[in-house]
């Protein structure tokens, strides 16, 4: 766990604590959190070593912090879209396509922080790595339930397993992640969303054995 420096006493300056939570945020977005050096971090927030110190104690829990604040501001498109009154077809269409916008914006790094945050995390980050693959999980977990709620409402087959589709769905959007992060277009991986949408099975469709 790397430390920050500690304070050397003194009264510390007010700061605005979502601006330079923001700052680290996008700094880890950017380069993983193992690439993201304490200097880096002093310099994109703005702040001393004592003010970082104080408000996240080490860079650990900063990054945890920034996983928080990603989450918060970050994957509202995924949240509207799998909590949309609407066909389960088209909430997995928002989400797809919302993706593909999301991992493209211009201004931001490109993915998303869950996927490229920890991709080749040495044994001293595992503890990192594994609370990344905790939020994957979760959104796999979130549309497996809303799968289930389409197939329960007749609107996909019965015999369907929504967890193997939602695996399916969340895998390609690691995947569009991963293209954004080599530069796809918000275009291309619109393709692959669309492409991703035409698995989808039909309502009523029944599996092949």
């Amino acid at each position: 766990m790397d430390s920050l420096e500690k304070p050397r006493g003194g009264r510390p300056r007010a700061f605005d604590l979502d601006r330079a939570l923001d700052a680290a945020m996008h700094l880890f977005w950017e380069h993983g959190y193992e690439a993201t050096s304490l200097a880096m971090l002093r310099e994109a927030m703005g702040l001393t070593p004592p003010q970082i110190y104080n408000a996240f104690t080490d860079k650990e829990t900063l990054f945890r912090k920034a996983l928080a604040r990603y989450h918060e501001t970050e994957i509202g498109f995924a949240l509207d879209a799998l909590s949309a009154q609407v066909p389960v077809r088209e909430a997995i269409s928002r989400l797809l396509l919302g993706a593909a916008q999301a991992y493209s914006r211009p201004g931001k790094p490109g993915g998303c922080l869950f996927v490229s945050g920890a991709l080749a995390a040495s044994p001293q980050a595992q503890a990192i790595a594994d609370e990344l693959r905790a939020y994957r999980k979760a959104s796999e977990a979130a549309i497996a339930d809303r799968l289930a709620k389409g197939r329960a409402a007749g609107e996909l087959p019965e015999e369907l397993s929504v967890e193997s589709l939602a695996k399916y769905i969340a895998g390609v959007m690691n995947g569009m992640s991963i293209q954004a992060r080599d530069g796809a277009s918000a275009e291309e991986l619109r393709v692959l969303a669309l492409t991703a949408l035409a698995a989808m099975p039909a309502e009523g469709q029944k599996r092949e054995a």
